[in-house]
C-alpha cells in the first residue's frame, strides 16, 4: 500500500513541514498550491458546530480562480469563536501574500483538538519556509499527506489517470486524513483532491458531490460527523485548457470516485484500534436511499462490530439492525451471508459451521457481510456499499485519553 509512487497532476506544487503546533514534534503544516488559477468546489460536514476553517472555506467555494490550500494539523480551530474565526482568515492572507494572489483565493482546514486556540504565530514565522519548499515531485506530495496526519498510523494518498475519449490524458490525485470521528454525511476527515483537467464550477461541484456520495459519505469508524469535514477539488486545466465536455465527464467521474474510493477506504483501514476492515452490501431495495440506510444501521452498530472484533458470527445483530433503518422492508424475504457463508434465508436461520466461521472471522482481517431482500414491500433492484471498521478495547483506550 505503501510502496507505489503518487505524482501530482501537472501545476501542481505541495509541501508538509514541522511549524511547531503538535507538542510531538510530528509535521504540521500542509501546503496544497496550484501554480495557475483553478476552479475549486466542496463538500464540507452537516455537523451544525463546526471549525472556524470550515466557515471560511466554506464561503469561497465553488469558484474559478483557486490557488491554494493551507491545512494545519494538531488543532481543529472549532469551538473557538471569533478569535479562532480570525485566525483562520489571518492563515489564508499570509499564504495569498507570498503567493501574490488575494486571501479569497486561498482555502483552509484544520484538524486536531477542539476548543483551544490556534497559536497561529508559529504558523505565520513557518510560512515563508513552507512557500519555499513546494515541490511538484512525489516526495513533497507524501509529506503534504503526512503533515495532516493526526491519529493517523500511515499518510492517505491517492491518484488515476484518466484517458478522454480525444486520447487526451489527466491525471487526478488526492490526499485524506483520518482515522476516528469518523461519520461523514457530506471526521475528523479532511481531503484535497487535484486534477489538471479544466472543469466548470457547475461541473466541479456536481462532479465531487456525486463521488463523495458513494465514498466518503459510504464510511463509519465511530458514528461521529466531525466539525472540520472537508473535501475540496481543484481543478486547473494545466493539462488540457479547454473546458470539459460532456463527453469527457463520463471518465472524469469514474476516475475521480476511483480516487475518492481509495482515501475512504484507507481510513477504515487505519481506523483506531481496529482489527476487522467491514464491507457491508445491500441488496434488493427500491431506491439507493434505502439500501444506504440499511447498511449505514448494520455498519453503525456498535453491537456488529464489537462481534466482528470478537469474531462472533452473530446473525441476529446484523438482521436487528437492518429492521431499525426506518425502512418498509418485509422481514420473510431477507438472506444474509457472512463472508460466503449463508447464516439466514428467507427470514430464518440456516444450519451453518460457527466454529469454522469465527476461525475465518478471526483469522482474516477482509470481513463482508451481505444481505438481500428478495421480494415484499421496499424491494427491487437497488444496491448500497458501506465500509466500517470493528470496535475493539484499543479503540476505546484511544480516545478515552485522547486530551489527557
Amino acid at each position: 500500500m505503501h510502496d507505489i509512487v503518487y505524482e501530482l497532476p501537472k501545476g501542481f506544487r505541495c509541501s508538509g513541514s514541522t511549524c511547531g503546533i503538535k507538542e510531538s514534534g510530528h509535521p504540521d503544516l500542509s501546503l496544497f498550491v496550484s501554480d495557475v488559477p483553478a476552479t475549486a468546489a466542496g463538500v464540507f460536514t452537516k455537523n451544525r458546530v463546526v471549525g472556524a476553517p470550515v466557515t471560511v472555506t466554506r464561503s469561497r467555494v465553488p469558484r474559478g480562480d483557486a490557488r491554494a490550500v493551507v491545512i494545519n494539523s494538531g488543532n481543529a480551530n472549532a469551538c473557538t469563536g471569533q478569535e479562532g474565526h480570525q485566525n483562520a482568515l489571518t492563515m489564508t492572507k499570509a499564504v495569498a501574500d507570498l503567493l501574490q494572489c488575494s486571501a479569497e483565493q486561498v482555502l483552509v482546514c484544520s484538524t486536531g483538538i477542539i476548543g483551544v486556540q490556534l497559536p497561529v504565530d508559529v504558523i505565520l514565522s513557518h510560512l515563508p519556509e513552507s512557500i519555499s519548499a513546494l515541490n511538484s515531485d512525489a516526495n513533497q506530495f507524501r509529506d503534504a499527506a503526512v503533515s495532516m496526519m493526526t491519529t493517523d498510523t500511515f499518510p492517505k494518498l491517492a491518484m488515476e489517470d484518466c484517458r478522454l475519449p480525444d486520447g487526451q490524458t489527466v491525471r487526478i490525485s488526492g490526499a485524506a486524513k483520518g482515522a476516528a470521528m469518523i461519520a461523514p454525511n457530506m471526521a475528523t476527515m479532511l481531503s484535497v483532491i487535484m486534477t489538471d483537467v479544466r472543469l466548470t464550477e457547475t461541473q466541479a461541484a456536481e462532479l465531487l458531490a456525486a463521488a463523495v456520495s458513494q465514498t466518503f459519505n459510504c464510511i463509519s469508524v465511530d458514528r461521529h460527523t466531525s466539525t472540520s469535514d472537508t473535501v475540496l477539488l481543484l481543478a486547473n486545466g494545466a493539462a488540457v485548457d479547454r473546458p470539459a465536455e460532456e463527453d469527457d465527464l463520463a471518465a472524469i467521474q469514474r476516475a475521480l470516485t476511483q480516487v475518492c474510493e481509495k482515501l475512504a477506504t484507507d481510513i477504515i483501514r487505519d481506523a483506531e484500534g481496529a482489527d476487522h476492515f467491514i464491507t457491508v452490501h445491500v441488496n434488493g431495495l427500491e431506491t439507493e436511499q434505502a439500501a444506504t440506510a440499511i447498511a449505514r444501521e448494520i455498519a453503525d452498530s456498535p453491537l456488529v462490530k464489537t462481534a466482528v472484533a470478537g469474531a462472533d458470527p452473530n446473525w441476529g445483530r446484523i438482521v436487528s439492525a437492518a429492521g431499525y433503518a426506518g425502512v418498509d422492508f418485509e422481514a420473510d424475504y431477507v438472506s444474509l451471508l457472512i463472508n460466503d457463508t449463508l447464516v439466514y434465508r428467507d427470514g430464518m436461520p440456516v444450519s451453518f459451521d460457527e466454529t469454522s466461521l469465527s476461525a475465518e472471522l478471526r483469522a482474516n482481517r477482509e470481513v463482508t457481510i451481505t444481505l438481500s431482500i428478495a421480494g415484499g414491500p421496499c424491494s427491487g433492484s437497488s444496491a448500497a456499499r458501506f465500509w466500517t471498521s470493528d470496535l475493539t478495547t484499543e479503540y476505546v483506550r484511544l480516545n478515552s485519553d485522547y486530551t489527557t
